[in-house]
């Protein structure tokens, strides 16, 4: 963006000035097989920097994310860890292991997978979202889109921060960095942080306003070391440590529970990543990058809802359940990606460079379910599940001519899984998963630059774990129903997708816009149905059913004049799936929904806003964003309603000490991040167990004022 006064936000929001001129000038992306500037990619990819990440006082992912066009995500949860994008992606996780999500979390070179509640941004200079298949490169970790979370590296002088913050709702944060030379080839950082919130929930039976609170401790640790010209490595530990609570839904849809058993979400996480890099003449580069991730997930919430404090006000038929729902995880994670870069460094005509590579991934997850509810007794099981991958992938560029180039992907992968549980359930599966990626690039200018690309991707299939394990206490018809889907599919997804990217009015302009169609066969949808003889929800992948999408994103930054910068990213999304069969809970009966709207589509989606430089070191900014009502599911036509939102900032620096007042929401929209349909209220006077919407509410109005000093 060649904005004059970025350098200044930049320096207002404790970027140095150096970097500013840098992201002015261009941005990388860097989740490539190479790095490439942002102008130049052939992708739709947003690029979330450290001046957007200050300005919303974002502490977690989903803080930033609605800043990207076509991107939603789900919560079901007590942060939003599973993310769609053009329509596609997981909605929540219950009883099934989800280590490769359609749409992958990456931190730095660690794939989070299930552990995505841990994608916190302190210490963070980008997060990159890129839409659409990266099956070349992240095989089916990225089936339709990534997102990559940069931390910052290590640096060559001594630096230091101290930061601090705090806001309504009971929030505060402090952290703390320092980096800088450990001798003359070595480079050392590390940050610390603590994240504490009393949520936005008040619990009426328990006389708190803290049961949907988070705790959270994020820790990173990164050494550099360049002993020669030739060879370089990088070491990283990441720490992550979360006590959030996790009581989000209300009878009466507002912010005010009644649940006497509030549940967590908790996650004690431990990784470390190894990268080297070795120069093998001119034209060859090995790379080497391992990861191991250990994760303990621990998930539970009050399944009934209720108390007697509710019963003892209102009337209730049936009484009250004491029902809870547990999922205790253990997760070990290990990869290893080795690959050659080789050839030209510059793709003019003639000009040919390559990609070669091997990669590995084993997962192993250990679940303890329970469900301990007074109505139904005690329910409770243990499962393993382990997944193996194993791929061999490649890429081609070639420089047809100057301005014209050819890119070629394939990667071939082996699928292998295996699961035992305390049921008697033994499933195993082996497949090849094969995805690809053609394209053509075009510079038409020395300021625009044209693509092509169509892409292809494989998403493995596997056993429906929660109704597997169920499969033998469901009712005869729910039997009958399921006994061709404990088993999902692999899905197989299409995109086409046409690209420009342009700087026109002597750069103040900056433009991207892509065209995309999507086709997805065997489309792994989620769905949920209600045994009400067994007393069961069976959740479970259905993937008989094909779906398709197309839209547009555009993206666009405009100055105005030295100090006003306009910017504007706009999504536009048509969804449908073809058929899909389920359970309608208020039929009664099985049902076929054809043409349907995909789950968390918005047709529309925005973010608009105006940066502006103040005098006396203050710069400020006001941003709108909202979309389109979506459906939130398939067992029932409910829809989450479409919003709009105002956020802003006012932040002062003098480069050393910065101070930035947020706001989000400023409006106090009520709105729904997630959705629910089923009978849970047992009052008579709203219809006692009648099928109702319930929904996960987004943020209210929240500000803070967020302070850092560099040393």
């Amino acid at each position: 963006m060649n904005f004059p006064g970025k350098t200044l936000f930049a320096l207002a929001l404790g970027a140095s000035a150096v970097q500013a001129a840098e992201e002015m000038e261009e941005v990388i992306v860097t989740a490539d097989f190479r790095q490439t500037e942002l102008m130049r990619s052939a992708a739709s990819v947003s690029v979330l920097g450290e001046l957007q990440i200050e300005e919303r006082g974002a502490q977690h992912l989903e803080d930033v994310l609605s800043a990207a066009p076509n991107v939603s995500w789900s919560t079901g949860a007590s942060r939003s860890r599973f993310i769609q994008m053009r329509g596609v992606g997981d909605l929540e996780q219950y009883a099934e292991p989800k280590y490769y999500p359609a749409v992958g979390v990456v931190v730095d070179d660690l794939e989070l997978g299930s552990a995505a509640n841990a994608g916190m941004l302190f210490d963070v200079s980008q997060v990159e979202v890129l839409r659409g298949p990266q099956g070349t490169r992240y095989g089916a970790s990225a089936h339709a889109g990534m997102v990559k979370i940069n931390s910052n590296a290590p640096t060559d002088t001594f630096e230091a921060q101290l930061s601090g913050g705090a806001g309504n709702y009971g929030s505060y944060h402090y952290g703390a960095i320092i980096s800088g030379p450990l001798g003359e080839t070595v480079n050392g950082r590390i940050s610390l942080q603590q994240n504490q919130g009393d949520g936005y929930m008040q619990n009426r039976a328990l006389g708190r306003d803290d049961t949907n609170s988070y705790d959270e401790v994020t820790g990173r640790a990164r050494l550099s070391w360049q002993p020669g010209a030739n060879a370089s490595y990088d070491f990283a530990l990441f720490s992550f440590n979360s006590d959030n609570g996790y009581d989000a839904y209300s009878l009466d849809n507002d912010r005010y529970s009644w649940s006497d058993q509030p549940g967590d979400d908790a996650q004690d996480t431990l990784a470390f990543t190894v990268r080297g890099m070795w120069q093998l003449g001119n034209a060859n580069t090995l790379q080497v990058v391992a990861t191991h991730l250990d994760s303990d997930l621990y998930y539970s919430y009050d399944a009934d809802w209720v108390s007697p404090e509710l019963c003892a006000r209102f009337t209730c038929s049936f009484g009250y359940d004491t029902a809870q729902e547990i999922f205790d995880r253990d997760r070990r994670q290990d990869t290893i990606d080795i690959r050659l870069l080789g050839g030209a460094e510059t793709l003019v005509s003639g000009d040919l460079r390559y990609v070669l590579g091997f990669y590995a991934n084993r997962n192993d997850e250990d679940l303890d379910y329970a469900y301990p509810s007074a109505w139904y007794g005690l329910y409770a099981s243990a499962s393993s599940y382990e997944t193996e991958r194993y791929a061999l992938y490649g890429e081609l560029e070639y420089g047809i001519s100057d301005s014209l180039r050819f890119t070629g992907g394939m990667r071939v992968e082996r699928f292998e899984d295996d699961y035992r549980d305390s049921n008697g359930v033994s499933e195993d599966n082996g497949e090849n998963l094969y995805n690809g990626e053609l394209s053509l690039q075009y510079s038409l200018s020395d300021n625009t630059f044209a693509y092509a690309t169509l892409a292809l991707a494989s998403k493995p299939g596997g056993v429906n774990v929660a109704a597997s394990s169920q499969y033998a206490f469901m009712s005869p018809a729910f039997q009958g129903f399921m006994r061709g889907n404990l088993r999902f599919e692999d899905e197989t997804l299409f995109s086409r997708e046409l690209g420009l990217k342009t700087r026109q009015l002597d750069n103040r302009l900056a433009l991207r816009a892509s065209l995309f169609y999507t086709t997805r066969d065997g489309a792994q949808l989620e769905n949920w149905m209600w045994d009400e003889g067994a007393g069961l929800w069976i959740g479970y992948l259905d993937s008989n059913s094909d779906a398709d999408a197309y839209g547009l994103e555009l993206e666009t930054t405009y100055d105005l004049g030295e100090a006003v910068q306009i910017f504007a990213n706009v999504g536009w999304l048509e969804t449908e799936v073809d058929t899909i069969r389920t359970f309608d809970l208020d039929a009664g009966d099985f049902v076929s929904k054809r043409d349907r709207e995909q789950s968390k589509s918005p047709q529309y989606q925005y973010n608009v806003g105006v940066r502006a430089l103040l005098p006396s070191g203050f710069s400020a900014t006001v941003e709108a964003e909202g979309r389109d009502d979506s459906f939130y599911g398939y067992y029932h036509d409910g829809k989450l309603e479409a919003y709009d939102l105002v956020n802003a900032s006012l932040s002062w620096s003098n480069g050393d000490l910065t101070v930035n007042l947020w706001g989000r929401n400023l409006g106090d929209e009520e709105y729904a991040t997630h959705g629910l349909y089923f009978g849970a209220d047992p009052r008579d006077e709203v219809g006692a167990f009648s099928n109702q919407s319930y929904y996960q509410l987004g943020a209210p109005r929240t500000y803070g004022l967020d302070l850092s000093w560099w040393l």
